[in-house]
């Protein structure tokens, strides 16, 4: 486990895959799909470690995604 796991907060999804774009603003890290493209865009959001540019990137269980210094797991809920 490494220290961003340990400080990671656990995001429940329904389903079994959320799009980038839904998942900012479900955790209210984007009020709406403007804001969220801009933080895409402007390379402020990771998947895996690694700087995502797709807002309809399909995310699963098990997908850790990082924002201006939130650490986000996604689990099913």
């Amino acid at each position: 486990m490494t220290d961003d796991d340990a400080s990671s907060t656990e995001l429940p999804i329904r389903d079994d895959m959320i799009r980038l774009g839904q998942l900012l603003k479900l955790a209210s890290l984007a009020e709406d799909g403007a804001e969220a493209k801009a933080l895409i865009d402007n390379g402020l959001v990771q998947v895996n470690g690694e700087i995502e540019e797709r807002r309809g990137r399909q995310l699963h269980p098990g997908d850790t995604i990082r924002v201006n210094g939130a650490t986000l797991r996604i689990v099913r809920g």
